[in-house]
């Protein structure tokens, strides 16, 4: 087995053990496997499970106020009950508790749960699941490699097709039941696969708009180049895909600066973004972080445009190296998305979000033929990251929340208010905790979830 697909399997199943523990010891809710929503000994009295007006007041929500301190040191988070009025998908105003300047308005109980902003699940495979179906694992022999994951992959994905849809539309709910109304999916284009998966999906996702947003990845999982892909993959770019994808250059394509030179030429003749798995520890991998890097440098059409999906490289480089590329990944808004990952390696994370990196989480799969492990909640990421970049305290846990809603906090470090402002969207979560610190420690159960002003999940009081 080479040094990546080792660091893969590690990094997952070291993941999924860790998911498991929390599940068995009550930190994670309701087990994400059931398709379950939430216990209703968390919703409010008198629940209703759907709002239908475009306009009304949500009474009794619970803000974040500011940080209580002794001396320097933050202690507790204050907070206090107000009243939203949302319009039109916005958060119209901000008002004293059950003051409802327009007495005619429908009004909603939101039962001193905590709001928070809506959660971001950035990788995600909604295409490939067996969510939704029959519980099945995979058997992973020991010495199995990437190779041998994309035969078996060749042969399931017929198998898989006929049920894209379905299985998709109860991960998404899995993930809304979590507090994430938004997502970006990597989506299998091979061709085995051809553009049927990216259609499916396509019908899915616009069935859903109005409650979940979610762009669409361009994934060559069999390999850019080892599966002849170019060709489709620019086909789905005019399809409608978001993002071109790549995978393992080295590992897989076998021709680094070929394959990722390819990815790059297809985001910039179509005026995509590119978002790439890179599992690869071996300095092939580093190799392909600095030429990714250098790419964008060079190319100013790419500027914003990259995502370095896992990126497991990154912790193979020394303290000084991490900070140097974090720097130049920053100047040119390079972002990272991570699931976290636990194992015998540690992800530069924290140092990387120090320089300026723009990190992102999500779930990756979700009880598919690669992990049969996943909870779909980025509260479960904020958790984990808290519990191994931080050392616990009030305010470092609230700021770990971070990683799950995109950087949107309710509170800016100095305690101030900067989340939820009038003309905000009306996308957030409400939470059965205190404050985000209880929330992340203690991966909060949530009671309801709203998109641009439509509860898409949970319930509220009457």
């Amino acid at each position: 087995m080479s040094t990546t697909d080792k660091s893969r399997r590690n990094f997952l199943s070291g993941g999924g053990k860790m998911a498991a523990a929390c599940a068995i010891l009550g930190a994670t809710g309701s087990m994400a496997y059931a398709a379950k929503p939430a216990s209703a000994t968390c919703e409010p009295a008198n629940a209703r499970s759907a709002i239908k007006e475009k306009h009304y007041y949500l009474d009794n929500v619970l803000l974040e106020a500011g940080f209580a301190r002794d001396g320097q040191t933050v202690v507790a988070t204050k907070t206090e009950l107000t009243t939203l009025e949302i319009k039109d998908g916005k958060i119209a105003a901000l008002l004293a508790n059950r003051q409802h300047p327009d007495a005619a308005l429908a009004h909603y109980d939101a039962g001193s749960r905590l709001l928070l902003p809506a959660m971001r699940d950035m990788h995600i495979h909604l295409d490939k699941t067996f969510y939704g179906g029959p519980w099945r694992v995979h058997n992973r022999p020991q010495g199995t490699t990437i190779m041998d994951m994309i035969a078996l992959e060749q042969k399931l994905l017929p198998e898989l097709q006929p049920y894209t849809r379905e299985r998709a539309g109860k991960l998404i709910d899995l993930i809304q039941s979590k507090g994430s109304t938004i997502a970006r999916s990597h989506c299998n284009v091979e061709p085995v696969s051809g553009l049927k998966n990216l259609e499916n999906l396509q019908a899915v996702l616009e069935q859903r708009k109005s409650g979940f947003s979610c762009e669409i990845v361009a994934f060559p999982q069999h390999g850019l180049l080892h599966s002849n892909s170019v060709a489709l993959m620019r086909d789905a770019m005019q399809a409608g895909a978001h993002y071109v994808g790549g995978l393992d250059p080295t590992n897989v394509d076998g021709a680094m600066e070929k394959s990722l030179d390819a990815m790059f030429q297809i985001a910039l003749d179509y005026n995509k973004g590119v978002d790439i798995h890179l599992h690869e520890t071996s300095p092939a991998g580093i190799a392909a972080v600095k030429y990714m890097v250098e790419t964008v440098e060079k190319t100013p059409q790419l500027k914003g445009k990259l995502t370095i999906s896992h990126g497991f490289a990154l912790a193979m480089m020394n303290e000084q190296e991490v900070d140097a590329i974090g720097a130049r990944m920053a100047a040119q808004r390079i972002t990272l998305a991570s699931t976290v990952p636990i194992g015998t390696m540690h992800m530069p994370l924290k140092q990387l979000q120090e320089k300026g990196v723009f990190v992102m989480t999500g779930t990756d799969s979700v009880i598919d033929h690669w992990s049969p492990y996943g909870l779909g909640d980025m509260l479960e990421k904020a958790n984990l990251y808290a519990q191994l970049y931080v050392r616990p305290s009030e305010l470092s846990l609230s700021r770990s929340l971070a990683i799950a809603t995109g950087n949107i906090l309710p509170l800016n470090d100095s305690g101030e208010r900067v989340w939820p402002k009038a003309e905000d969207d009306a996308s957030f979560v409400l939470v059965d905790a205190s404050c985000s610190a209880e929330a992340v420690a203690r991966i909060s159960p949530r009671t309801a979830t709203f998109h641009k002003g439509e509860m898409v999940w949970g319930s509220v009081g009457v």
